[in-house]
């Protein structure tokens, strides 16, 4: 192979990531190897050899570089997505050590524009919201778990002040630190709804299958069963000006993971973990009437997982009787309401059971192999959304039985924010109305339509799916 001399190729190029894979920078005074896209410091160009392969480098005696990670780049796994998941464990074990997106950019040696990068692509986040949602996260779990004081707490979370962490902490869990600290063993909890909250949609989604024995919705009410480690609780809210009140009903004490679960199940339900003020301002003609909309997710990963297969490629009330059937098989009872099924329970279904109940057998095949799956950990849908999009869509469509809709629908359902579910019927003719098309666009043309809205498709796809109903 014949390598260019060490000062002949553009590095402006080099930084693009031009010549990765095309040969390998040694630096023979640090002893390390990296990609021609590394973002540390450029060597002394007398310091520098160049390699065609890993192997020559390695045989050289230098070690891969930390920062680009060329051996995960010539193992053919994602370097950004290590680099990203470094990160995020280091921010989780230390949260008070990363004052701000420039401490993070320092951590993984990359300049803020490649940071804003790695965080849109896998965790749909800003890194400055991503940062503030880990510190709340690790304050929550002192808080119901340790005795410290809570501005103490707050201040080994990260936050600066008293008042800044109050701040943040409601506006992400809908409640002030102590009332969260309050929430073990609690039955009535109240939840701070943002301005201009919209309750309409909200309640019609819950509502929408009139038959449902897991969910319904009443006037400014929703009824929801949900499994818990404590047993079957049924959560009842109700939306009033400003605030929602959850009331717990079950048959034994909960504890605090059962709290912690139904309180972040309340949040989604509500669509209350999203951040729709970055989205409306860069599209205000296209959201005027529907300012304050919001996307609600489903409150558990397995009950997104569930939707989404039982969805493929069939209409909306039919979807919705065969996942009726489930939870009437597979659902345990409390009241005159069944829970979701667990995972353990869909998985233990025998494939013709489903089928005697209008399933297709690939259908049930795929449900139930799914949910074994998830069982054996094979597929950790429940923890998908705490990292990366790009992961948690490989994971997915790993699953047999699982294509990009389905994987996008469960991004989208479990609180990913750029999530477009390219595929659906809906999203194309929705997409078709609003750009005045002689035809409904194809995957591809949607998936480019939809880019339009980064880094918020799955609002925007909500938007969409409202348009299109506004416009019948």
């Amino acid at each position: 192979m014949t390598l260019p001399a060490p000062l002949s190729w553009d590095r402006a190029q080099a930084r693009a990531g031009k010549f990765d894979g095309r040969f390998i920078l040694g630096v023979m005074s640090t002893g390390i190897y990296c990609l021609p896209s590394c973002a540390a410091r450029p060597p002394r160009p007398e310091n520098v050899r160049l390699f065609a392969t890993e192997t020559q480098a390695k045989a050289a005696g230098l070690r891969a570089c930390k920062r680009c990670r060329p051996d995960l780049y010539y193992r053919g796994e994602d370097e950004n997505l290590a680099l990203f998941e470094g990160l995020a464990a280091r921010v989780a074990r230390a949260p008070d050590a990363f004052a701000d997106a420039g401490a993070l950019a320092r951590a993984a040696g990359v300049s803020l524009t490649k940071l804003g990068d790695l965080f849109r692509d896998h965790a749909h986040l800003a890194p400055v919201q991503w940062l503030r949602r880990q510190r709340v996260r690790a304050a929550a779990h002192t808080l119901l778990h340790g005795k410290g004081r809570i501005l103490d707490i707050g201040h080994a979370a990260g936050f600066e002040s008293e008042s800044v962490f109050h701040r943040q902490f409601q506006a992400q869990m809908r409640m002030t630190p102590g009332a969260w600290r309050a929430l073990d063993g609690a039955w009535v909890f109240l939840l701070h709804l943002p301005p201009h909250y919209r309750a309409a949609e909200i309640l019609a989604y819950h509502g929408r299958d009139p038959l449902a024995v897991s969910e319904r919705s009443q006037g400014n009410r929703i009824w929801k069963a949900l499994p818990t480690p404590d047993g079957p609780v049924v959560m009842e809210i109700s939306i009033e000006p400003g605030q929602a009140w959850v009331r717990l009903h079950g048959k034994a004490r909960l504890g605090r993971d059962s709290m912690v679960f139904l309180h972040g199940a309340a949040l989604r339900l509500l669509a209350l973990t999203q951040v729709v003020s970055g989205f409306e301002p860069r599209h205000a003609d296209f959201v005027a009437r529907r300012r304050g909309l919001r996307l609600p997710l489903l409150p558990t990963g397995f009950d997104a997982l569930c939707w989404g297969i039982i969805g493929q490629q069939i209409h909306l009330k039919f979807a919705a009787s065969l996942r009726r059937e489930l939870v009437e098989i597979a659902g345990e009872k409390i009241g005159d309401m069944r829970a979701h099924p667990t995972p353990e329970s869909v998985a233990n279904i025998d494939v013709a059971t489903l089928a005697s109940r209008r399933y297709a057998r690939s259908k049930a095949r795929y449900l139930i192999e799914a949910a074994q799956a998830v069982t054996q950990g094979r597929l950790p849908v429940e923890s998908l959304a705490d990292g990366s999009a790009i992961a948690a869509e490989r994971r997915l469509t790993a699953q047999r039985g699982i294509g990009t809709w389905t994987a996008r629908y469960v991004l989208m359902r479990g609180g990913f924010g750029d999530a477009a579910p390219v595929g659906d019927s809906a999203l194309a003719t929705a997409l078709q109305r609003l750009h005045q098309l002689p035809e409904r666009p194809d995957a591809e043309q949607t998936a480019r339509l939809m880019s339009a809205f980064a880094p918020h498709r799955s609002l925007a796809t909500m938007h969409l799916w409202t348009y299109l109903k506004e416009g019948a």
